[in-house]
């Protein structure tokens, strides 16, 4: 009797060791995941930041592109 109860407090032991694990590992996943989720946000959220402000400057050196050419045409116009 006493082997049994020796034995059953032995797996009881294990089991508890390994929820214990588990459940630790499951937490590290779901942490691991957040924090690539995260860092995957982060690095599109620049990507896109980067990509406004390209956009943004060749619109600003298109605009003047526009006004030399506006003011070449009325420097022209008033020459004439």
């Amino acid at each position: 009797m006493k082997k049994v109860a020796l034995t059953v407090a032995v797996l009881a032991l294990g089991l508890a060791a390994c929820e214990t694990k588990t459940e630790n590992a499951v937490e590290n996943t779901t942490v691991e995941n957040a924090v690539e989720a995260d860092a995957m946000a982060a690095d599109n959220a620049v990507d896109n930041a980067l990509d406004a402000a390209g956009n943004a400057v060749e619109n600003a050196g298109e605009a003047v592109d526009n006004a030399a050419d506006a003011a070449g045409d009325a420097a022209e116009n008033a020459a004439q």
